[in-house]
C-alpha cells in the first residue's frame, strides 16, 4: 500500500520484522525503527517465530483510511 498525504514511523517493540519499502527490504528487531515517507509503496511482515509487536505513528496532512492506496 501507499499513502499520498501521510508518512509512517514503525518501531519494533517485540519480534523481528521484514519491511519492504519501495522495493528495498529492511530487517528490524527490538528497538529498531524505520521511517516510511509519504508516497512510498510499503509492507511489513513478521519474519520471526514469535509475535511481532510494533508501534506505527502517522504524520502528515491526512491521517484517515481514505488516504490508503492498495496494490
Amino acid at each position: 500500500q501507499s499513502h499520498a498525504d501521510r508518512a509512517e514511523h514503525w518501531i519494533v517493540v517485540q519480534g523481528e520484522a521484514a519491511a519492504l519499502v519501495d522495493g528495498h527490504v529492511h530487517h528490524l528487531e527490538h528497538n529498531q525503527s524505520l521511517m516510511v515517507p509519504a508516497g512510498t509503496v510499503h509492507q511489513v511482515s513478521n519474519e520471526g517465530t514469535g509475535p511481532l509487536v510494533l508501534i506505527e505513528v502517522h504524520t502528515g496532512t491526512r491521517l484517515d483510511e481514505g488516504d490508503v492506496r492498495r496494490f
